[in-house]
């Protein structure tokens, strides 16, 4: 597995919430765009199609 980056961990992290990605954004000065990049290169990273989903596997390799 392709490891996450201390931004896209930063990221993972607020998933679990029920923050939307423009919060994400707002809270760590940020365009919406570029959190939606993290998201998508965690999904690909974690091979998960969703939020939820991004976060069990997150959690099963020990991530959070």
């Amino acid at each position: 597995m392709e490891p996450l980056t201390e931004r896209e961990l930063t990221v993972l992290r607020y998933l679990q919430g029920t923050m939307s990605n423009l919060e994400i954004a707002s809270t760590l000065y940020v365009s919406v765009n570029t959190v939606k990049t993290h998201v998508k290169n965690i999904y690909r990273k974690l091979h998960a199609g969703r939020r939820r989903e991004a976060v069990e596997r997150a959690r099963e390799l020990r991530l959070l």
